[in-house]
């Protein structure tokens, strides 16, 4: 990963706020600290020259520089207005000490500002000059050449300029070290998640060989094997295709198994893909003799995958039961989006059935004692796990009303895990009676009432 570059370091911070300083937040203490030291050394001039001639000048110098310290928290952070400012105080205050080395102390918390605010190199020439200023000042005062004034002044700004540009330094390479490591450990993710989905992939390629692929074959076998003894040896050719029929079966079951985890296979592509896969069901099912139209309303994006997965499951064998059960010659599958819920309603127009919940209850005994599926009581038992409803109306003869009903939290996400399911409260959605098929739910008009 490429280090962190100095234009990035310097967005993050503020375009007009670069120094090496410049993470540090102690503005408010430096400008504290440089105020204090403006009135000290205005009260130090007094006691030392008392009110002579340049005595309202140096004053009037140190109530602007005072004013312009202050003025520090009004300038913006971006563009050139930092470091305006810190030239224009530095200017003052150079000008000030020249005429009153009493103000050279100052200089202390004026390289730190500028340190803070401007970049490295042209912060050490401002802090350079500094230095000179502070020196020629110290020598108008000594009566005698003093080499301490000359080397203190440098030797500590240098100090201090080089041991903070040793610290920048150490915090730039920690902060690469730390977004190495995030771009590490993000690469890191991605593999494993790779490796997990290679992983899935090549069990599920394996279990599909070993099961499903070997029904299959068996099933290949037996049938030719029954195709060829069928007029000699009817009876064990019939024998051949029961058997067949059970590895079908078995297979079905198989199958059952590898993918009851899996999401539907049109929900694959991008997020918000649950009206387009909704469309591509009702267009498969409208090859078995039912008049299916899909209608959508609202917009219906960011639906969790496990939601939008049970919808199309739903749908899928709503539809099935139709066209197997409930004799209906048209359906309309509707998909409402409101902001604090989202709809499903599957309506035919086919023979209906008893909604009641004990007729309910009686037909999916039925089913399991055959060992068929759950019909309407799976698809209420899988929707309330993800805190959907389910609600069936339907009665003999008109037809048949399938609705789901997911609440939705302000983020688009099914709000309560928790909700329950209803099922035969009102009339109206196309299942046999004996098989407990499922279909429709109320948001479009009964496709009945739209012949007529």
């Amino acid at each position: 990963m490429e280090p962190r570059s100095e234009a990035q370091h310097e967005a993050a911070l503020g375009d007009g706020v670069r120094g090496i300083l410049a993470p540090v937040r102690f503005g408010r203490a430096l400008q504290v600290v440089l105020i204090a030291l403006i009135v000290v050394s205005a009260i130090r001039y007094l006691l030392r020259h008392g009110e002579g001639e340049n005595a309202v000048l140096v004053l009037a110098g140190a109530a602007l520089l005072a004013v312009t310290a202050v003025l520090q928290g009004l300038v913006p952070r971006r563009g050139a207005w930092p470091a305006a400012w810190a030239l224009v105080v530095c200017a003052l205050w150079a000008v000030l000490t020249l005429v009153a080395p009493s103000f050279g102390w100052c200089a202390v918390p004026l390289a730190f500002a500028v340190l803070q605010i401007l970049p490295f190199w042209p912060a050490t020439a401002a802090i350079t000059a500094m230095t000179a200023v502070v020196i020629v000042a110290e020598l108008r005062l000594s009566p005698l050449f003093d080499p301490t004034l000359v080397a203190g002044p440098i030797g500590i700004a240098f100090a201090t300029i080089f041991a903070y540009r040793a610290l920048d330094r150490e915090a730039r390479a920690r902060q690469q070290l730390l977004d190495e490591l995030t771009a590490t450990q993000a690469d890191l993710s991605a593999a494993q998640h790779r490796a997990g989905a290679l992983a899935e992939r090549a069990r599920l390629s394996r279990e599909i060989h070993d099961s499903v692929g070997q029904d299959l074959s068996s099933i290949n076998l037996l049938l030719q094997a029954a195709e060829q003894g069928w007029e000699r040896r009817s009876d064990a050719a019939r024998e051949q295709v029961r058997s067949a029929a059970g590895t079908a079966r078995s297979a079905l079951d198989e199958v059952r198994r590898v993918v009851r985890d899996l999401a539907p296979g049109e929900l694959e592509g991008a997020a918000g893909s649950l009206p387009s896969a909704l469309a591509r069901v009702v267009e498969e099912a409208s090859g078995r003799g039912v008049d299916v139209q899909f209608r959508g309303h609202g917009t219906a994006t960011e639906v969790p995958l496990p939601v939008a997965s049970a919808i199309i499951r739903t749908v899928r064998g709503a539809l099935a039961n139709v066209a197997e059960h409930a004799r209906a010659t048209r359906a309309v599958v509707s998909l409402t989006a409101h902001p604090d819920e989202l709809r499903l309603d599957i309506r035919d127009d086919g023979v209906g059935f008893d909604a009641r919940p004990a007729a309910m209850s009686a037909r999916a005994a039925q089913r399991r004692a055959a060992g068929r599926g759950q019909g309407i009581p799976g698809m209420a038992e899988r929707i309330a796990q993800l805190g959907g409803e389910l609600h069936v109306e339907s009665a003999p003869g008109e037809g048949t009303t399938l609705s789901l009903v997911f609440p939705l939290s302000a983020d688009g996400t099914n709000a309560d895990p928790g909700s329950g399911t209803r099922i035969g409260s009102d009339p109206a959605v196309g299942s046999d009676p004996a098989t407990g098929s499922d279909t429709k739910s109320g948001s479009d008009a009964d496709p009945q009432k739209e012949n007529r």
